[in-house]
C-alpha cells in the first residue's frame, strides 16, 4: 500500500518502506562507545555551544524555533519572551531539540538530537533566579518585564534520550552515531 501524507506530494513509499527507513539506525550493527566516554564528550559539546533548534507540537501543529540555551545540571535552560512554540507546549510537554555545527568540514560533523520533557519555571522563583544568576541576567530587568506584564519565561528541558553524531568517534574505533539514554540514571 502506498502512503500519501494528507494528500500532499507524490505517493512514493509504502508503509513498510517508511517503517524500514525509520528503523534504519535501530537495526544497523554498530560499535557502541561506553557511556563513561560518551557522556563527558556530549556534555563538553553541549556546554561549548549556545544555540539550539527547539521543536514543539500538538496535533497537526509543529513549530521549530532557534533559541539560545544553557546546559547545566543535566538540563537545557532557555529564557524566552514567548512565541508560537507555546502553542505546542500548552498541550504537549514532549519536545525535541537539536544542537549542531553550523558549517562543518567534511568528516567533522557534530550534532546532538534530544528528546526531552519541557517544564516552565515559575517567574521569580528560586530556580528561576538561580538560572538568571547563572546567565548573569539582571533580576531588576526581569522584574521590570514581569511588572509590565511581559515576563521572560524560563523553559527547563530534561533530556530523555540523546542521539549523537560525532564524525570523530570513528577515529576512536566507534561508530559516529551513538545513543545516550539518560532515563536509565
Amino acid at each position: 500500500m502506498k502512503v500519501n501524507q494528507k494528500g500532499k506530494g507524490t505517493e512514493t513509499m509504502t508503509t513498510d518502506e517508511y517503517k524500514a527507513a525509520a528503523d534504519f539506525w535501530k537495526t544497523k550493527e554498530r560499535s557502541e562507545m561506553p557511556e563513561k566516554q560518551l557522556k563527558p564528550a556530549v556534555e563538553e559539546y553541549l556546554c561549548s555551544s549556545s544555540v539550539c533548534a527547539l521543536a514543539t507540537g500538538t496535533g497537526d501543529y509543529v513549530r521549530c524555533t532557534p533559541l539560545e540555551y544553557s546546559y547545566h545540571d543535566n538540563k537545557f535552560w532557555i529564557f524566552t519572551e514567548g512565541g508560537e512554540k507555546f502553542i505546542g507546549l500548552a498541550e504537549n510537554n514532549n519536545v525535541s531539540l537539536a544542537v549542531f555545527e553550523k558549517n562543518p568540514d567534511f568528516g567533522s560533523l557534530k550534532s546532538v538530537q534530544v528528546m526531552g520533557i519541557a517544564g516552565i519555571i515559575e517567574p521569580m522563583s528560586e530556580e528561576y533566579l538561580a538560572h538568571a544568576e547563572y546567565k548573569r541576567v539582571s533580576v531588576e530587568v526581569l522584574q521590570n518585564l514581569a511588572d509590565r506584564g511581559q515576563p521572560m519565561r524560563l523553559l527547563c528541558i530534561e533530556p530523555v534520550r540523546m542521539d549523537v553524531l560525532f564524525s570523530d568517534f570513528r577515529k576512536q574505533g566507534y561508530d559516529s552515531r551513538q545513543v545516550l539514554d539518560v532515563t536509565q540514571k
